[in-house]
């Protein structure tokens, strides 16, 4: 069975892009285009697709709003969001909302259809560049407002295996739990209890404060 697609953007020419490379894929289906938010609440209520592929800047609603009330009201439709970040500081509003990853429009295409693949497979991932801006803006700061921040530091007090451990190691460096088994030789249903035992532990809402986390605790080098 493919995977159901929606694709929101308020510029029709990358809706018309993705949409004709998908629809070479025997994997991946396009059931919906929207150019604005409150389209994309409709069609996401209306289709229930496994994915949204959504802009962050778009008239009427934009792309944050719509993501936290697909996120809520569609629980099983997974929000990809896909934005230019250096110019779009709203992207940390994505992360409230629930949004299961961050990529940005100038990655190659095939790392893109490469992603909706990953979210509908109920993975998290977030872009090596959008990883490093978040680093930079608020690994270290407590940030009141919600976005990531700091966690719980990894260690023996919170009963840190050496497993996860190396699997948070592995989060900091932007893999997803499919390229963290193969890393480590384990299964990826293996790999998600790892994840989601770190979250627990560390009191982390999502994947982004992993990586904050990692870095903080020194497992993986901070960005130059």
């Amino acid at each position: 069975m493919s995977t159901r697609v929606v694709l929101v953007d308020d510029q029709e020419l990358i809706r018309a892009g993705l949409g004709m490379v998908i629809a070479g894929l025997p994997d991946l289906e396009v059931v919906g285009e929207a150019g604005t938010g409150t389209r994309a609440v409709e069609l996401a209520a209306r289709l229930r697709p496994d994915v949204v592929v959504m802009d962050i800047r778009m008239p009427d609603m934009d792309g944050i709003e719509a993501t936290r009330i697909i996120t809520a009201e569609c629980p099983a439709t997974r929000v990809l969001v896909l934005t230019t970040f250096d110019d779009d500081e709203n992207v940390y509003g994505a992360l409230r909302a629930g949004a299961a990853g961050f990529l940005v429009k100038d990655m190659a295409l095939v790392d893109i259809l490469a992603a909706v693949r990953v979210v509908a497979d109920g993975d998290g991932l977030i872009a090596p560049s959008v990883t490093r801006r978040l680093i930079a803006e608020f690994a270290g700061r407590p940030d009141p407002a919600g976005v990531p921040g700091r966690v719980a530091r990894p260690g023996p007090a919170l009963s840190i295996t050496t497993r996860e451990r190396e699997v948070l190691t592995l989060v900091g460096r932007g893999l997803t739990n499919t390229e963290i088994a193969a890393e480590l030789h384990i299964g990826p249903a293996t790999a998600k209890t790892h994840v989601g035992r770190l979250l627990t532990k560390l009191g982390a809402r999502d994947r982004v404060q992993l990586v904050i986390a990692a870095y903080e605790a020194g497992l993986v080098a901070p960005p130059s």
